[in-house]
């Protein structure tokens, strides 16, 4: 796949060059300690083949990145009971707001906001004790990723520990309303730690392909979830998995994959017009034949 490479590659080398790297999250004090100018970069088209750039391989703390895979897990354990204890609609809010809970007596809007998440980290931990469902979640990863080496970044979960106060207070609040059915302290810890594992960009690609198979983990060949669950994850990933921006990303997305369609439509027509007439390929058509895909996995 020589023009993914050759994107991806353009796209690392551009944030190397770049000065304006942002700053690292510091409400969690260890995210402080994070190389803001590290950048990873990895796509995995649907054949398996891999494009990497940057630091593609060193390992982070994946953060809000798990709740999609504990989502998929709670999925699989209850199903859609899951939805009894958390909406499928987008929060218009932060992540980590305490809002919306009070006008809606302690159900979180999605389980992608903090609230929801730690509310489907309650429903994998019923029934086990902490250590128990922190190992599922790892046992889970790993089958995904295919490697046996993911763990937690024991430092990272420590420091949420010591520094969650808003998340204690969501948790609280909605174990007011009986959303939660585990002791706060027991949710919350498993909660710090499926924050805290470490993945590399390589891994965390792996990981997600099963998403876009729509039902099966590639690496493996082993069935994931059933096809119709994973077009819903994929939904709710869309409308909530960007929080308060979830719809600036919809609309974004949309447009471009409507340009690289037209484009495409574009190509097939003159080449169907050159078939019929006899004709070569135009060397800007030929351009413009690799270059559509190639803006397309910008986004």
């Amino acid at each position: 796949m020589p023009n993914l490479d050759l994107t991806v590659k353009e796209i690392a080398d551009e944030m190397l060059a770049r000065q304006d790297r942002g700053k690292v999250a510091s409400y969690i004090p260890e995210l402080a300690r994070v190389d803001a100018k590290a950048f990873g970069l990895v796509v995995i088209d649907a054949k398996g083949n891999i494009a990497a750039g940057g630091d593609s391989d060193t390992r982070f703390s994946i953060q809000s990145i798990s709740k999609v895979f504990t989502l998929t897990l709670a999925l699989g354990k209850a199903g859609d009971r899951l939805w009894r204890r958390v909406g499928r609609e987008p929060s218009g809010s932060p992540f980590n707001s305490i809002v919306q809970l009070e006008f809606e007596r302690g159900i979180p809007r999605n389980p992608f906001i903090n609230a929801g998440a730690i509310a489907v980290t309650d429903l994998i931990l019923s029934g086990h004790r902490p250590r128990e469902a922190l190992g599922e979640i790892l046992r889970f990863m790993r089958f995904l990723a295919d490697d046996p080496s993911i763990t937690v970044d024991e430092a990272v979960a420590a420091s949420e520990e010591r520094t969650g106060f808003r998340n204690r207070a969501l948790a609280n609040y909605m174990k007011s309303f009986d959303v939660l059915d585990n002791p706060v302290d027991f949710t919350l810890g498993v909660y710090f730690h499926h924050c805290a594992i470490a993945m590399s960009c390589r891994q965390l690609a792996t990981a997600g392909r099963f998403l876009a198979h729509l039902d099966r983990n590639p690496s493996t060949g082993l069935s994931v979830v059933p096809p119709e669950r994973a077009r819903r994850i994929n939904a709710v990933m869309l409308t909530c998995g960007h929080y308060d921006g979830s719809g600036e990303f919809a609309f974004r997305v949309a447009h471009l994959v409507a340009l690289g369609e037209a484009l495409d439509h574009e190509v097939g027509n003159r080449n169907e017009e050159d078939r019929e007439h006899g004709r070569g390929q135009h060397p800007a058509d030929h351009r413009r034949a690799h270059d559509a895909p190639r803006d397309r996995s910008r986004t």
